[in-house]
């Protein structure tokens, strides 16, 4: 069923824009927002529903469409191109926007495999890190990123673009640090805290079994509770004048440290 609509006032166009713009419309309309061929792909193949579907013909193809969506067939709404302009949340989005079901998922959810490597990440704000770090976890092979005492919600755009769709790619969940520190010691996964007091050098800590990378806010790094709680703690030579790295770019040397000491043997 496709539908034409011409104009900003519409309903469903306000809509659209404010699951864009608040976590709360987000969480009680039970809905949040995808852009782009890509980013929606990966969603799709997640298993998502996608509840409507936003397009413009001046943009995207009809095959590009058929490609992308594959047996789904959701209503779709066609916008002219003047108006796409008006509800992309971003530029050079390819003329396809998405809404899409809000699915819960929980520590209960996650399915480990031997020797996992877990990303934790304890209240980290800003939803363009948040996605970074999430593409460097798909990057990696990480089995699973859990976001403790979060910010931001996981449906945030901003971090949907960040991760250009790994939040789709991973199993992703939030989760108190209370939680996930149970769910961890349960599962026999050694915590390794990222930080600069009383810390190892990162390559010098064996991440060949279970393995959880934890790391914190770039301003303030992690609260005592992890810091107490850690197995270990590790830290990145620093050699210049600043005593830190974004936390995308420390996750990203952190983790394929333990991609190289597992395919190495260390």
């Amino acid at each position: 069923m496709t539908e034409i609509i011409t104009s900003a006032q519409n309903r469903k166009i306000k809509t659209l824009l404010a699951l864009q713009e608040k976590s709360r419309t987000r969480r009680e309309n039970g809905l949040f927002v995808v852009e782009g061929r890509r980013e929606i792909g990966h969603c799709i193949r997640a298993g998502f529903r996608i509840r409507t579907l936003f397009v413009c013909m001046d943009i995207l193809g009809k095959h590009d469409m058929d490609c992308i969506l594959g047996d789904m067939q959701p209503p779709v709404i066609e916008v002219p191109a003047v108006l796409y302009d008006k509800i992309a949340y971003r530029g050079g989005t390819e003329g396809i926007i998405a809404e899409v079901e809000w699915k819960e998922t929980g520590l209960d959810d996650i399915i480990l495999p031997d020797n996992p490597l877990v990303m934790v990440l304890e209240s980290v704000e800003k939803p363009g890190n948040l996605g970074a770090v999430l593409r460097s976890a798909d990057a990696a092979g990480a089995d699973a990123v859990i976001i403790c005492d979060p910010l931001t919600d996981i449906y945030n755009p901003n971090l949907i673009r960040a991760s250009i769709g790994a939040v789709f790619t991973r199993q992703v969940v939030t989760a108190s640090s209370e939680d996930a520190l149970r769910w961890l010691r349960k599962n026999n996964i050694r915590i390794l805290t990222a930080q600069l007091q009383d810390s190892e050098w990162y390559y010098d800590e064996d991440m060949r079994g279970g393995t959880a990378i934890v790391m914190g806010t770039e301003a303030t790094g992690l609260t005592d509770f992890w810091r107490d709680a850690a197995d270990s703690h590790i830290r990145i030579p620093m050699l210049g004048e600043l005593d830190s790295l974004n936390v995308s770019v420390s996750a990203a040397i952190l983790l394929y440290e333990a991609v190289r000491q597992r395919h190495s043997g260390r």
